[in-house]
Formats: C-alpha cells, sequence, structure tokens
C-alpha cells in the first residue's frame, strides 16, 4: 500500500486514482491464469475513470473489461454516485464487462451496498470482492484504518454529539443550522461538520425547509459501536439505605433539584428501571456533575465504598445530562438515547436491557 495517509490521499484525486488503478492491477497479477492489457491503451473515451482489460486462460477470445470508478471518500454519499455511474456504463457494454468501486476505506455498509447493486469493490485498507468469468475474489479485513477511526469518531466527541441527541430526539423534524445551533447550544461550524458527515453517510436529507433526520437506526448503531462510556470519574459509595427507601430518597433530591446548583439524573440500569424496565440490579446508579455529587453525598449520607451500592459518574461533559426523561413523579432520567448508550456498554445484561430499551422506546 502506498505509504501515504488517508487525510493526504482525500486531498489528492490524482494520487487515489493512481493508487486505485496500481492496488487492482498488483490484486489481478496474482491470479496466474488472468493476463492483464496495458492500462493506458484503455482509458480514453470512457465515461468512468479506467478500463482494465483481461482476459482468462490461453484463450484470449475469453475477454473481459474490467470498469473502474474511484472516489476519494467511500461513504455512502459518493459511492451511490459511483455505483449508479458504473451501472449505467456496464448497461452500455458487452456482456463480458465487470465493474469496480476504489476507495481509500470502504465500510460495511457500502460494501454490503455494492453487493446488492452487483458491483465489485476494492479500498486501500484490502477490503476488496472482484467477480468475472471464473473469478471470484472476497476479502475482508476487520481494522479499521486510524485514519478512518478517528473520522468516524469525530461526530460523535461531546460538542457534536449535543447536535446528534438532538436530532435523534426531534426525528422527523426540518431544521436550518441556525436553528440547529442555537438549540443545541454549540457553533455555526460544529452544526455544519455533523451536517456534512451525515451527508456524507446518507443519513439526513436537505430540502428548503432544512436538514432532515432520516436514518436514525443507522446512526444510533454506528455511535453505539464507537461509544466507550461518558468519561470523567466514577465513584462507588455505599448508604444503608434499600429498596422503595434509597428510591424515596432519591425522590426527595429530585422533588428539591431546583434548589441544587448541579445537575443529576438516574442513569444506565436505574433508568432503564423507569423508562422500559427489564433487569433490576442491586445498585443505583447516577450522574451528576460536581456540584450534584456534593449534595447527594450529602443528602443520603453516602461512604466512599469499593463495591458500593450507590455508583455516581460525573462525567467529562454535559452531554449525558442532555434531553432528560421524568418517567415517573420526582424522577430524572437521562433520555432513552443517553440510557440506551450506557446499557450498552454495562456487559451482556446491559445490552439485553439495551435492546429491550430500544425496542420499547426507540422505534422511528
Amino acid at each position: 500500500m502506498l505509504k501515504q495517509t488517508q487525510k493526504s490521499l482525500a486531498s489528492n484525486p490524482e494520487a487515489v486514482g493512481m493508487l486505485a488503478c496500481k492496488e487492482i492491477s498488483a490484486l489481478l497479477a496474482l491470479i496466474p491464469h488472468v493476463h492483464i492489457e496495458p492500462v493506458e491503451n484503455n482509458t480514453l473515451g470512457n465515461a468512468i475513470d479506467f478500463v482494465i482489460d483481461v482476459h482468462t486462460g490461453a484463450n484470449t477470445d475469453n475477454a473481459w473489461s474490467i470498469g473502474c470508478e474511484v472516489k476519494t471518500n467511500g461513504q455512502p454519499r459518493y459511492a451511490e454516485t459511483a455505483v449508479l455511474k458504473l451501472r449505467e456504463w456496464a448497461s452500455s457494454m458487452p456482456a463480458n464487462t465487470a465493474v469496480v468501486f476504489i476507495a481509500p476505506y470502504i465500510s460495511p455498509a457500502v460494501r454490503q451496498l455494492c453487493k446488492s447493486r452487483k458491483v465489485g469493490y476494492l479500498d486501500f485498507a484490502g477490503n476488496c470482492l472482484i467477480q468475472f468469468s471464473n473469478v471470484y475474489i472476497e476479502r475482508t479485513v476487520a481494522e479499521v484504518p486510524p485514519a478512518t477511526q478517528r473520522e468516524l469518531k469525530s461526530i460523535y466527541k461531546p460538542k457534536s454529539a449535543r447536535v446528534l441527541h438532538l436530532l435523534l430526539s426531534t426525528v422527523g423534524q426540518h431544521w436550518k443550522v441556525q436553528d440547529l445551533a442555537d438549540k443545541s447550544g454549540v457553533s455555526l461550524g460544529q452544526v455544519s461538520n455533523v451536517r456534512r458527515a451525515l451527508l456524507d453517510r446518507g443519513w439526513v436529507s436537505i430540502s428548503d425547509a432544512g436538514m432532515q433526520l432520516t436514518s436514525p437506526d443507522a446512526l444510533l448503531d454506528e455511535w453505539q459501536a464507537i461509544y466507550d462510556g461518558p468519561g470523567g470519574s466514577t465513584h462507588s459509595y455505599y448508604t444503608t439505605l434499600h429498596g422503595r427507601a434509597l428510591e424515596d430518597a432519591v425522590r426527595r433530591i429530585f422533588a428539591r433539584q431546583n434548589d441544587y446548583a448541579g445537575s443529576v439524573a438516574l442513569s444506565s440500569f436505574s433508568a432503564a428501571d423507569f423508562i422500559a424496565p427489564y433487569a433490576r440490579t442491586g445498585k443505583t446508579y447516577l450522574y451528576a456533575d460536581e456540584y450534584g455529587l456534593a449534595e447527594i453525598v450529602r443528602d443520603l449520607a453516602l461512604k466512599l465504598a469499593m463495591n458500593g451500592n450507590v455508583q455516581i459518574t460525573v462525567p467529562a461533559s454535559d452531554g449525558p445530562f442532555l434531553n432528560p426523561v421524568s418517567p415517573a413523579p420526582d424522577i430524572v432520567c437521562t433520555s432513552p438515547v443517553q440510557t440506551y448508550l450506557d446499557l450498552f456498554v454495562s456487559g451482556e445484561r446491559g445490552q439485553e436491557a439495551a435492546q429491550y430499551l430500544r425496542e420499547a422506546k426507540l422505534q422511528w
């Protein structure tokens, strides 16, 4: 593979095109009975980026043309365009024609798109599907390139996540960029970055009315796969209160929350107990900021303990407190989306509870 970062490739279409031609030629050259014609003789006059002519075996009559379309970005928005272009080109060609979409990285979702449209694919990470004549090559590489990992995670960082929380809580609503920035409390530039990332993934539509999230499940799936917790610090405490007595004490805290300087919310399994009850635990889970933590510890007379029955997380940002819900009097829980994410990183039992909550509360 060419020693260039994905970021540098994205800004250099010519380099991507050269590497694409090199990579597919090298892959085909590994097949003993496939003979490749010089690519330079086959690039003029075509509606796609380049064509590789090959023949299989000793019989030069068994000739195939492999049409390739190259994009510097393999996200669905660009892949859809490339796949359509390849299909249109192939429809005007003889039967012995195959088509391949090439990009620096092609996600599993885009690979599935290509398969469904009978289009091959190749990326510089090593994923590929090439099929023609009696040749079939399919390879899947589990590792995602670091640059792609960073790009995927960028819209789930705290500031961007504020926008995602809002979009997932208002599915079906159209948003202007300024309104979305005002409501989510982030800059116009931040909203524009999120908008572009979602558009590239094919998860939003744009109209005169504004941006609308059209694929909330795909967004939540990717967020869940990347999410590894809220950051910050987690504290374990013990209280002599149990069951209903502890719940009543927590309710009293929420009843007086307007008098508090800090933020507090039930989280994880404890939030799910009220939003979509599935699996009870012997522990109470809460989010609190620094002010809220001090007030909870004081009001519940909590004592630090290694394996206590109260777990309080002070998150690194205020994201977990966004869009709280009150499913019962004097109860404040993290949003269904936040609760789902937190449950999913809480082990097998948490994943089961997360799936139950999603089916009950996160259907769009």
